[in-house]
Order: C-alpha cells, then structure tokens, then sequence
C-alpha cells in the first residue's frame, strides 16, 4: 500500500526584487556608457559645417596643443609615430586613421602628419566638431 503526501513541497524563488535589481543595473550600465568616452584626451577641434559619423572600428590619432602625440590614447614620440602607426594598422591598409588636432595648432603640423599617409597611402580624415 502506497502513501500520498497530501502536501507537496513547492520550491520557489523569490522574485519580487529582480526586477528592482534589474532595473539599477540597466541605469548604472546606461549611466556609465555615457561617461565613457573612447578619446579621453580633450582638445578643441576645428569646425566645420557638415560632419559625418561612422560606426567604423577607427585608428585615433592625437595630437595635444604640445605637441604630444597619442595613437588610441598611447603616448608615441614623432619620431615613431610612422613605425606604431603602421604597426597599430597592420596589414590592413583600408583602415581609417582619425587625426585629432586642436584648431589653433600650425598647418604644418598638421601637413607633418598628414605627410604619413601620404607615404604609406593610408586613409587618413581630420576629425571636427559641429558649429
């Protein structure tokens, strides 16, 4: 002869407070993406009347009103700007180079670094804020 429970245990999982939790983590993710810029170092750019944005996966390079210089927020010296440049690009010759140069800085730094790309027929474009 078999017995029966008349009570079955029922496990159960409290879930009133997930969707509390839930919702703190989706506002600290959210809040913390906006904070997060990929170009940490601030310069004023040039203006210009139309810009385009891309999702492109870009190489940033950096130029600071002293003329230091940063490849994705790596600090290299003019001298090996060419070499981790073109180490940082591999053998991918189609990938865009952003040039990130403050508006009051002289042409010719600007033609200096230019001049790279021309030498190893890169893509480079000169990054701008909106007026």
């Amino acid at each position: 002869m078999s017995i029966k429970r008349k009570r079955r245990f029922h496990a159960e999982v409290a879930t009133s407070s997930l969707s509390d939790i839930m919702f703190f983590l989706l506002l600290f993710f959210l809040i913390i993406s906006t904070l997060a810029n990929p170009n940490v170092i601030k310069m004023t750019l040039p203006k210009a009347k139309a810009n385009e944005k891309t999702n492109k996966q870009l190489i940033s390079l950096s130029v600071t009103e002293d003329k230091k210089f940063y490849i994705d927020k790596e600090p290299v010296d003019f001298e090996n700007l060419e070499t981790s440049l073109m180490s940082k690009i591999g053998a991918d010759k189609q990938q865009t180079v952003v040039v990130r140069i403050p508006f009051n800085l002289q042409v010719q730094d600007l033609v200096d670094v230019l001049q790279i790309g021309v030498k190893n027929n890169l893509k480079f474009v000169i990054a701008t804020s909106p007026k």
